[in-house]
């Protein structure tokens, strides 16, 4: 028969995984070509606990054997048996010695607190079987045609939003243009540009047209302008939040942790009174004096490794956050070695230049040519401020607040992606929010679906939105954490992170399968 090398597959096979992070992989292998009538083995296992092993017997009995007299063929067929008897014992030899390095492991493991009893009780395999069957359903689930008229369907939405916004500009300051305005800048950002910009419309070429990660809003000031432009810049973005942010999910190599960007907040060096403050202006700026600049910085620090093993100006830290304010005023030899490294002058002029450009000064400039213009054009910039502010508190509210609060996990290591300890971190450090329509999701910027993204964040809107019950159903199966709550509520438990009323849940990573580890990875 043909040849077979059963070693790592048998071991596999009787110790595929276990919940703390051994598993037995051997180089003993058994070889049946040569037999004629292959061997039946059998295995007896006794299970102790979840995984153990305690006895394993393995018995060979080639079928044409008996104890009459064996010609010489048959003597060498018997031979081969034993050889291959002996092999097999060999790997369960080793199968054992696995099981009882389990569980010394256990015995050594610390205590596992009463909200974390679920971790020691996780399949894991299971756990990322059924997601990973459920992400190739989805994809079978929906046609091209689906994906892209649903995009298209959004895209009109946003569009009616940004022309009554436009045509009323002139008004004096009202809450239909700031919302038309807001709302326009919102969903571009965190609905059309943020899920195309991961590919989730990839599949679709070349249906979807420009709304290719490749192509969308990146590579020339013209694709910025006409695609998606913010204070942000795309290519930033894109290295920032879809690379470190989602590999890295709630690490101290998270440039998006919360809890750890919130440290001057959270300190006891500020009164009360000038934490409400902070958390206040971070609320209603952060796209612009905080997020600009540290995807910044992250882009400029790619770029710098790009270059190969050449070190960082003495005086850079790359885990600091830069902020507008440190990007004007840099207040110590950190801070002014980094406003130096990601010069200051190409940040304002290539980063923040063209939005603030294009919508603050192009934008109610025409005004002027109206009776009573400069009275319409002060109108018009007082209503695109109003939506500015308005823009900066909707965002916080639906995208900080995703992976912040005292009932989700942060991590101390770095696992490989798509293992089943990543899906796990990508569920327990994510919190989705009320979903179930297009009106609603609309409005959420359809990041209410956040565990969903961070489990497959290359899908589409649409694919996202039907796979949610699935997946939460998959969760409560396995005993997993699903977060869900209403936005407003989760704000809450944001800004007590953000303030140091309140700390994110420790993830007991020593319980996680090993080979889920990735230790190229160091912070």
């Amino acid at each position: 028969m043909t040849m077979k090398l059963i070693s790592s597959a048998l071991v596999a096979a009787l110790w595929s995984s276990d919940s703390i992070g051994v598993t037995a992989w051997t180089s003993s292998s058994v070889n049946f070509h040569r037999l004629a009538h292959p061997p039946s083995i059998t295995a007896s296992i006794a299970s102790t606990g979840s995984r153990g092993i305690t006895a394993l017997s393995v018995s060979s009995i080639p079928a044409s054997t008996t104890n009459s007299t064996l010609d010489d063929g048959d003597q060498k067929q018997k031979q081969q048996s034993i050889r291959m008897e002996k092999k097999v014992e060999k790997v369960v030899d080793e199968v054992v010695d696995v099981v009882e390095e389990v569980e010394e492991k256990k015995k050594s493991l610390p205590p596992l607190s009463a909200e974390n009893a679920w971790v020691g009780k996780l399949d894991y395999e299971g756990f990322a079987r059924e997601v990973n069957a459920l992400g190739k359903d989805l994809l079978k689930e929906t046609t091209p045609e689906e994906n892209v008229a649903h995009l298209h369907k959004m895209l009109r939405w946003q569009n009616a939003l940004a022309f009554v916004g436009v045509m009323t500009l002139w008004m004096s300051p009202n809450p239909f243009t700031v919302i038309a305005l807001s709302t326009w800048q919102f969903s571009s950002w965190l609905m059309i540009a943020h899920h195309t910009q991961h590919g989730g419309y990839n599949r679709f070429q070349p249906m979807a047209g420009k709304f290719h990660s490749r192509v969308f809003a990146v590579g020339t000031l013209k694709r910025r302008v006409l695609d998606w432009l913010d204070w942000i810049q795309p290519e930033a973005w894109n290295l920032e939040h879809n690379r470190l942010h989602h590999y890295r999910l709630n690490e101290l190599a998270d440039p998006d942790y919360t809890q750890r960007n919130s440290e001057l907040i959270r300190g006891d060096t500020l009164p009360k009174p000038a934490k409400y403050l902070g958390a206040l202006f971070l609320m209603t700026t952060w796209r612009w004096s905080y997020y600009a600049s540290n995807t910044y910085k992250e882009l400029k620090l790619a770029e710098h490794r790009a270059l190969g093993d050449k070190p960082l100006p003495p005086g850079v830290r790359p885990t600091d956050c830069i902020t507008l304010t440190s990007m004007l005023f840099p207040s110590n030899d950190n801070e002014r070695a980094m406003v130096k490294f990601l010069n200051r002058g190409k940040f304002f002029t290539h980063v923040l230049g063209p939005f603030f450009l294009l919508r603050f000064v192009l934008l109610p400039l025409p005004l002027l040519a109206f009776i009573g213009g400069p009275t319409l054009v002060m109108n018009a910039i007082i209503n695109l401020c109003l939506a500015e502010l308005l823009t900066n508190v909707h965002s916080f509210m639906t995208v900080v607040t995703n992976h912040a609060g005292d009932d989700l996990y942060n991590f101390d290591d770095a696992v490989k992606p798509k293992t089943p300890s990543f899906y796990v971190r990508q569920v327990v450090g994510s919190t989705n929010m009320n979903y179930g329509n297009d009106f609603v999701d609309f409005w959420h910027g359809f990041l209410n679906y956040q565990i969903e993204h961070h489990v497959w964040p290359d899908y589409s809107m649409l694919q996202l939105q039907r796979g949610a019950p699935r997946l939460k159903a998959i969760c409560e199966k396995y005993g997993v954490p699903y977060a869900q709550d209403n936005t407003f509520v989760r704000t809450k438990k944001t800004v007590d992170i953000v303030l140091g009323k309140t700390s994110m849940r420790e993830f007991p990573t020593e319980y996680e399968p090993a080979r889920d580890k990735d230790l190229t990875k160091t912070d």
